[in-house]
């Protein structure tokens, strides 16, 4: 049974400092740049992805808002199959690489498509 040794360990190690490091640095940075003035009622109300959730009405989202949303998730999960097949690259062969060209052509082509469409203008 082989051994792992700490130069196996250091990409997860590594991803694990990031992962821990960015929420970290936005919470400190967030309390050492907090205003400290006096606040509204309206500053004071939950806000959230532009819209403000706080009680005095039920707000209705556009369809544009949910067809951002889920523009973004495919365009986030396309990524997600991006980045393992980029790392094993070189060890498959070219006949993949030509299918990652693909894939990625696929994606250039329905980002041009929905930019056309308007898909990406808030409006």
């Amino acid at each position: 049974m082989p051994t792992a040794s700490l130069a196996d360990w250091f990409p997860f190690l590594a991803y694990a400092f990031v992962a821990f490091a960015i929420p970290a640095s936005m919470v400190a940075f967030s309390f050492l740049f907090a205003s400290r003035g006096r606040h509204s009622r309206a500053r004071r109300m939950p806000f959230e992805s532009g819209v403000s959730t706080g009680p005095p009405k039920q707000q209705r989202f556009t369809v544009s808002f949910y067809l951002t949303a889920m523009l973004f998730i495919v365009f986030d999960i396309e990524i997600v199959f991006l980045f393992p097949i980029a790392l094993v690259l070189d060890e498959i062969g070219t006949f993949a690489l030509a299918e990652f060209g693909f894939f990625i052509a696929i994606l250039a082509v329905a980002y041009v498509y929905i930019w056309r469409k308007g898909a990406l203008e808030w409006r």
